[in-house]
């Protein structure tokens, strides 16, 4: 499973809010919302965030295998 936790940790550490991504960067509040669910997000979406954080994209996302059953 691909988790975006770090995204959050990196937009604090670069002192840019929510608001800020939506009102100035334009990314759309749908994909803010699909990022804090862990859920599947277009690569163009991963690209404009690494361009507006100045980030690799170890420094918002991380694979965490899934649990076997």
């Amino acid at each position: 499973m691909i988790k975006y936790d770090k995204l959050w940790i990196t937009l604090k550490k670069k002192h840019i809010s929510q608001y800020k991504l939506i009102k100035y960067y334009g990314v759309d509040k749908a994909q803010l919302q699909r990022l804090r669910n862990n859920e599947i997000v277009k690569t163009l979406i991963i690209n404009s965030l690494c361009d507006i954080l100045n980030c690799n994209v170890e420094d918002i996302m991380e694979y965490v295998p899934d649990e076997k059953v």
